[in-house]
């Protein structure tokens, strides 16, 4: 489920963390920090989706505290809970690989009820809300269209949420925009996905490799790049451009199937996103550069894709 990308952003963090700790690395560190890395998507997508449930699961809680007042009119007695039997939601709350992850992470523990209680009730006040309600029958895009109403509408246009988001995930940047894709794909078939294995395993081993490979060549990947830096002093390069461009190096030489267009530009992209505001141009002048320079010399050996 998790993009290239983003796996490509989760290595760079990685040999960051590992490049600028002080302490030696154990065997196997580098690994674990890249699969907490990965970790932490899953738990995102699955506090998402735990929060997108709650919002729509409130009506009930809300009948219930209206009938339950010392004198409750005729409006608290008779509250539409229709949306609480929405049928995306069960199809949800009954995935069972979802279950396992609600039971393992516990959202409900840091779960802002209040802010839960405030979106329903904006919810509530909605037309789209009031023309759901109105209709007795349930057809099924009406029940997909109110759901991913909440989610982008009263969720993610929403900056209290948003902000509440950030403070309990520190990969709200990172991973934002791939995890709302997810959750939106998620909920056009809910028990689609498989929530232990965020990976393929193709893009696991990918991972995988990309990693040990920039850690294990690191020297012999900087040696290739001095050459092509000229006025620039390596000393003074930004940490981060230096991993991206001996990743996109790796990336040449390593992984035959991967064109070196696409390496290019993702490094290029990912150069402008976390890095300086040169870095982009930088990056792509010093990668270009390395990959003439290995055709020439006859180093790059990639997979003719097209055929494959």
């Amino acid at each position: 489920m998790i993009s290239r990308r983003n796996i490509r952003v989760k290595v760079m963090q990685t040999v960051y963390t590992v490049t600028t700790q002080e302490n030696e690395v154990k065997p196997g560190e580098a690994q674990k920090i890249l699969q907490d890395h990965f970790d932490q998507t899953r738990s995102l997508l699955v506090y998402l989706t735990w929060f997108l449930t709650e919002v729509t699961r409130y009506a009930e809680t809300d009948a219930h505290q209206k009938a339950s007042k010392h004198l409750p009119t005729a409006e608290d007695l008779n509250v539409n809970t229709k949306i609480a039997g929405n049928e995306v939601l069960w199809k949800i709350l009954d995935d069972p690989a979802l279950k396992e992850q609600f039971n393992k992470e516990k959202p409900e523990t840091y779960t802002d009820k209040e802010l839960i209680r405030k979106i329903y009730l904006s919810l509530v006040e909605t037309p789209e809300y009031k023309a759901y309600i109105a209709k007795g029958s349930r057809e099924k895009q009406e029940e997909k269209k109110i759901i991913e109403f909440i989610l982008n509408d009263l969720l993610l246009a929403n900056e209290i949420f948003v902000s509440h988001i950030e403070e309990n995930f520190s990969n709200w940047d990172d991973d934002g925009e791939m995890v709302v894709q997810l959750l939106v794909a998620y909920l056009q078939k809910p028990g689609s996905y498989d929530f232990k294995q965020m990976l393929s395993p193709d893009k696991a081993q990918f991972a995988k490799e990309l990693l040990q490979t920039v850690l294990d060549k690191s020297e012999y990947l900087q040696e290739l790049i001095i050459p092509k830096l000229k006025n620039w002093d390596p000393e003074r390069i930004a940490l981060l451009d230096m991993i991206m461009m001996k990743m996109g190096v790796a990336e040449f030489l390593y992984f035959e199937t991967i064109p070196p267009k696409v390496t290019i530009n993702e490094y290029i992209d990912l150069a402008k996103d976390y890095s300086t505001q040169q870095s982009g141009q930088f990056v792509n002048g010093i990668l270009d550069n390395i990959h003439k320079e290995l055709v020439q010399q006859n180093k790059m050996h990639k997979v003719d894709y097209k055929k494959n």
